[in-house]
């Protein structure tokens, strides 16, 4: 019997292509429209961000703690949130939970390593930038990682926060991006982590100068090899 998959979602975009990649690749595994149970709780993003924008870590854990204890209670067997963000709390929520989690730089840089990735230019919102998420995550694996200059970063910053979260996607912020990872890949990136889970939504691997890491589906595709207990590495597909 699959295992039941609980969703801690923070922005609507990103949970909701994370529930989706989760049904659709289900599908494509189990057939006739079939993907493991899955469970969602949030609060709203304007509550992460208030202790965001503090460097309150401990009270975003205890957003993430609230709908873990409620996820826990609805039956979930282990627990994903589809936000790189929110995981620079995971230190501290984490140990606390009453259920164990995947956590999204560690399947991003298994990813990465994988893929035979040496050094990786790492996008997000400018707390994933600048914080302390991926680079020891990929150092362990032993890639490098580089993240954008001052002013690209409050760029991305902007697109994400001002466009990306409430579902707009324009070709000037697509054609930013392009600019941004075409000079890190001067600087020798060889692929890049969309590091914030709304970026898939504007770049991809058919519009990206770069190979990309999507976050988003990789912890999606993570959760459903968890689930269906899949091998890491086999493919999803039957």
């Amino acid at each position: 019997m699959a295992k039941h998959i609980g969703i801690v979602a923070c922005s609507a975009e990103g949970a909701a292509l994370c529930y989706r990649t989760i049904c659709e690749e289900g599908d494509g595994r189990l057939g006739n429209y079939h993907h493991p149970e899955i469970t969602m709780h949030t609060h709203s993003l304007g509550e992460y961000m208030e202790f965001v924008d503090r460097g309150d870590w401990q009270g975003v854990a205890g957003l993430v703690l609230s709908s873990a204890g409620k996820l826990a209670k609805a039956g979930a067997d282990f627990l994903i949130c589809p936000d790189n963000t929110v995981h620079l709390a995971f230190e501290t929520f984490a140990p606390k939970s009453p259920l164990p989690w995947l956590h999204i730089a560690e399947e991003v840089a298994a990813e990465a390593k994988r893929r035979g990735f040496r050094k990786l230019a790492v996008t997000g919102t400018r707390y994933t930038m600048e914080g302390p998420l991926y680079p020891p995550k990929l150092a362990e694996v032993g890639i490098e990682s580089l993240s954008p200059n001052q002013t690209e970063q409050q760029r991305i910053n902007e697109i994400i926060f001002e466009e990306l979260v409430r579902g707009i996607f324009t070709g000037e912020s697509r054609s930013d991006f392009h600019r941004i990872l075409n000079r890190m890949m001067d600087d020798g990136c060889d692929a890049v982590v969309l590091g914030c889970t709304e970026i898939p939504l504007l770049i991809d691997d058919t519009t990206s100068p770069l190979p990309t890491l999507d976050s988003t589906r990789i912890l999606a595709r993570a959760a459903l090899h968890r689930a269906l207990a899949i091998p890491v590495g086999e493919d999803l597909k039957l």
